[in-house]
């Protein structure tokens, strides 16, 4: 995630909505990433989920590591640069989504969400991940 924020070519619909809230509340995204996903995980206590390990440490690391990531990786202006920290972002992310999944211990609490809503409305996946992505993008866009 701090890689696609120091390349600038755009960000998932989630770093959108944190990226917002940090440059509102001077708050850092890290921190942002964490705040939000432990008040994401309280809506899973209405909606009966339970977490694991693997939820937990997403909520106290991801976004501790990527405030640590920035502090460390310079700002990069050149688009030679920046295209492959981009690259190197979406393959991280990809293989860091695999190994914590694969590992089953528990979905983040964004993922979890998706699927809670889906088992209590019966609803595809695929409209529950859209409706919350296209929720926290256009919040996030809104937010600037």
């Amino acid at each position: 995630m701090a890689l696609m924020v120091r390349a600038g070519l755009g960000l998932d619909p989630w770093d959108v909505f944190h990226q917002g809230v940090s440059e509102h509340t001077g708050i850092s995204i890290g921190m942002v990433v964490n705040i939000t996903g432990a008040l994401v995980l309280l809506l899973w206590i209405p909606l009966r989920e339970r977490p694991g390990l693997g939820t937990l440490s997403n909520v106290l690391l991801i976004g501790s590591t990527m405030d640590l990531t920035l502090r460390l990786l310079p700002e990069v202006t050149a688009l030679e640069a920046r295209v492959p920290l981009m690259l190197g972002a979406v393959v991280l992310n990809g293989a860091a989504t695999g190994l914590y999944i694969s590992a089953r211990f528990g979905p983040g609490p964004r993922d979890g969400l998706m699927t809670a809503l889906h088992r209590i409305t019966g609803r595809s996946i695929r409209l529950m991940r859209t409706a919350l992505e296209v929720t926290v993008l256009v919040t996030g866009v809104l937010l600037g």
